[in-house]
Order: structure tokens, then C-alpha cells, then sequence
């Protein structure tokens, strides 16, 4: 009972529903009772006041109590509101008596008071005139209403009655058709997780019947989706291109050792210096791939520091002057006009600049030039590398990050990288909380920013 998220749902939304009905109703019961009893005795208390004064002003008139004024108010008041007297002279002798009309009322069957005798209540009022008694009034009335206040209390409370059970049926249907249109973007998800757990590409959820708040989570997992898409894809084209990787050298190692094997081939210095070399392409490769794994793992470990930008710029200008200078290529250091300073670990940045200049340097042809400067951005401290190479396709743009990636123009094996060595610094630079970005101008060259948390 009660295991699904809709019957729980119709459950508590009936519960504070049905409590807020029977509350009010209740409330409005109780509240509209004593009101109309407070009326019923403001209405007693006026007819009482309006008889006294009547007597009060015929004594006066008169000096003493004819009835002529009085009459038919006793009649009057006995009829209409059930309320009878008796008036006494300050001896106890009677003067007065409607109660009289009671008994005729009944005889004829007009009195539908549904109280017994023993139930109707008496008062008595002192009637002075200048400070002296002239008469006693008692007074006669039921403890509950009257025939026509009963009926309409009756009536009022039948509508009451009424008006909760309608309010009930619209709660239930209502809690019902609400219950069900929020559970219904509950569905929605879970099949579209089930889906998403047997591997089924292109799984979405429709944004179009859902709420704001279960748009905004729609949205993060269509992107989550397209995210997990993304990285099977990749998966995929990692295998492949490792799978490729490791063929070429291994196929080249194969058939030389086979050739020696079958005498074909003399080991010579040179035959195998050849087989040597493949061999040490495969060792690049384990190393750059060990590397990179190191570089994606969540739990690396970083020894933060503050650094700054210009002493890391002139101990990479000491560094890199030697191979740009072999390739006839110029590097040039612009530093910064004010320190510059950053948290960062000191040997991650370090490889992270020597990856990204090394890279610039591959792609910039004999007597050109690349940058090396120091930049702040946004709240962000970092380094800005620029070559004057054969630039970046639009179309590959995107994807340099990717492992093993190469363009077809600029990204060929030819000079020698194995195509992950851009993934290896986007995952350095995320490790430390900070952004790479890349933009090119093909056949100008291309440009890296490099941002890190500001000290």
C-alpha cells in the first residue's frame, strides 16, 4: 500500500485537504451557532426592553398598568419570538399573564418548539419608576430556538453538509488528476533512465509538459545524456586509434624480427637501430598514456603554491631557447608590467607550458615566431602562447583536446607527436581548477590561453 510515488502523492494531498475541509467546516458550524444565538438573544433582550419601557410609560400615563399599550406587545411577542410574561405587582398579584397564548398555540398545534416543558428558561426584570418599584415582570423563553430559527439553522447546516461533501468529491478528483500529471514527468524520467541503462542512444526527455523545476532538471539530463553519448563515442574512438597506435610499430617490429629470424635480413647497426626506434615509439606512447592517466585521476595530488607568472616565464625562456633555436624558430617572452601571481603546483604548470610551447614550436615553420605571455582575466592569472603555424581547421577546433586527436592539415604524424599530449594539459589545468581555451586563424597560426586561479 502506498509504495508508489503517485499514491503517496494522493495520500497526504487528501489528508491536508480532507483536515482543512472538516476544519473550516466545523469552524464555520460552531461560529455561525453562537451567532445566531448571540442574535437570538440581542433580539430577546431588545423585545424585553421594548415591553418595559411600554410599561414604564402607560403606568405613567395612567398610574397603573391597563394593558392598552401592553396588549399587543404580550400578543405580538408570543406569537413571533416564543416569548410570554407574567407581570406582578410588587405583592406577588397577578396582572398579567400571555402565557395563556402558549397553551392555545399548542392546542391548535402552532407550537412545533421541539423542547419540553422542563427546558424553558425564566428571568425576571424589576420595573421602577423614580427610584421606586412598581411591578415585576417574569419572563418565559425555550433554551433552544424557536420553530422557524430552528428550521433555518437546519437549513443553514444541511447547505454546510452540503458544501463539504461537493468540496470532498472536487478534492479527491482534483488531487487525483494532480497527483497523476506529477508523477507523469516522474515517468517520463524513469523510462527514459531504464533506457539509458541498456544503452539506448539518443535518449531524451520532452521538456514540453514538464514544470519549471522539472524543465531545468530535464535539461541537465538530455545533458547528461548527450555528455555520456559523447564520451561512449570517444571510448570508442580511443580504442580505435590506440588499437592504430600500437598496430604501425608493431607490425614494423613483426616483420623485421621475422626477417632476421628467417635470414632474410643481416643484423645490421642499422637494421637494428630501425627496430630500435619502433620499439621506442611504443615506449613514448605507454609513457604518454601513463601520463595521462595520471593527469585524469580525480585523486591527484597537487602541491599548491603561489607562484608567479614572470620567474615561471624566465625559467621556460632558459629552458626552451635551446630547441627553438635549433629549428630556427624565435620565442619570444613578453613578461608582465606587475607581478603576476597564481596558485598552482609548481611542476604541473611547468609541464603544462613546456606541452603546450612544445606544441606551438611543432607547428610553426623555420623563422617564425612564438609568444609566451603572462595575462590576467576575469579574477584569473595565467599565460597566453601564440604561434605563427599553419593554424587550426574550424572544424577541428573543437575536438584538440580529444586523445589522439589530429587534424588532417596541420595534425599529421609526421611530426612525430601521438596525439594526446593536448589532453594531458586540459586535464592538468582542470585538476587546478582552471580553463584552456584555443583559437585559430588558419594559416596565421593558432593561440592557447591558460588561466589559473588568482593568489
Amino acid at each position: 500500500m502506498m509504495k508508489t510515488l503517485r499514491s503517496k502523492i494522493l495520500f497526504y494531498f487528501l489528508l491536508v485537504s480532507l483536515s482543512g475541509i472538516l476544519v473550516v467546516s466545523f469552524s464555520l458550524q460552531w461560529g455561525f451557532e453562537a451567532s445566531f444565538n448571540h442574535y437570538i438573544n440581542e433580539n430577546r433582550t431588545e423585545n424585553v426592553s421594548q415591553l418595559k419601557n411600554a410599561l414604564m410609560l402607560e403606568f405613567k400615563e395612567h398610574g397603573t398598568f391597563t394593558g392598552e399599550r401592553v396588549s399587543q406587545l404580550f400578543y405580538e411577542q408570543a406569537m413571533n419570538d416564543s416569548l410570554y410574561y407574567k407581570l406582578y405587582t410588587p405583592n406577588e398579584i397577578l396582572l398579567m399573564d400571555s402565557t395563556s397564548i402558549r397553551g392555545i398555540m399548542e392546542g391548535i398545534g402552532m407550537d412545533s418548539n421541539p423542547y419540553k416543558e422542563d427546558n424553558w428558561q425564566t428571568s425576571t426584570e424589576n420595573i421602577q419608576q423614580d427610584g421606586k418599584l412598581i411591578a415585576v415582570l417574569k419572563i418565559y423563553y425555550p433554551k433552544g430556538f424557536i420553530d422557524s430559527d430552528y428550521i433555518f439553522l437546519q437549513t443553514i447546516k444541511k447547505y454546510i453538509g452540503t458544501a463539504v461533501a461537493v468540496t470532498i468529491l472536487l478534492s479527491l478528483v482534483f488531487s487525483m488528476l494532480f497527483s497523476r500529471r506529477l508523477t507523469s514527468g516522474l515517468n517520463s524520467f524513469s523510462k527514459a533512465v531504464e533506457e539509458l541503462a541498456r544503452h539506448k542512444k539518443g535518449v531524451r526527455v520532452p521538456l514540453d509538459s514538464l514544470s519549471l523545476e522539472m524543465k531545468e532538471f530535464g535539461i541537465a539530463f538530455n545533458d547528461l545524456s548527450m555528455s555520456l553519448e559523447k564520451e561512449e563515442r570517444l571510448r570508442k574512438e580511443f580504442t580505435g586509434d590506440l588499437a592504430h597506435e600500437l598496430r604501425t610499430p608493431l607490425a614494423t617490429l613483426r616483420s623485421q624480427i621475422e626477417a632476421f629470424q628467417d635470414g632474410i635480413w643481416e643484423p645490421t647497426p642499422d637494421r637494428l637501430k630501425q627496430s630500435h626506434s619502433e620499439l621506442m615509439r611504443l615506449v613514448r606512447l605507454v609513457n604518454e598514456l601513463e601520463k595521462l592517466l595520471a593527469a585524469e585521476n580525480p585523486q591527484i595530488r597537487l602541491d599548491l603554491s603561489e607562484l608567479d607568472a614572470g620567474v615561471l616565464l624566465r625559467d621556460m625562456h632558459e629552458l626552451l631557447v635551446p630547441v627553438f633555436r635549433e629549428k630556427g624558430v624565435h620565442l619570444q617572452i613578453i613578461p608582465p608590467g606587475v607581478p603576476i601571481k597564481f596558485s598552482g603546483d609548481r611542476d604541473k604548470v611547468a609541464q603544462i607550458l613546456m606541452n603546450v610551447t612544445n606544441n606551438a614550436l611543432k607547428y610553426t615553420p623555420e623563422g617564425g615566431n612564438v609568444t609566451l605571455a603572462a595575462i590576467e582575466e576575469g579574477g584569473l592569472a595565467g599565460f597566453l602562447v601564440r604561434d605563427e603555424g599553419a593554424g587550426i581547421a574550424e572544424e577541428d577546433l573543437p575536438h584538440i583536446f580529444e586523445r589522439f586527436y589530429r587534424g588532417d592539415k596541420s595534425r599529421d604524424r609526421k611530426t612525430g607527436g601521438v596525439g594526446i599530449g593536448l589532453s594531458i594539459v586540459k586535464a592538468l589545468v582542470e585538476a587546478h581548477k582552471g580553463t584552456i581555451q584555443a583559437e585559430s586563424d588558419p594559416g596565421k597560426g593558432a593561440s592557447f590561453t591558460i588561466l589559473f586561479p588568482a593568489a
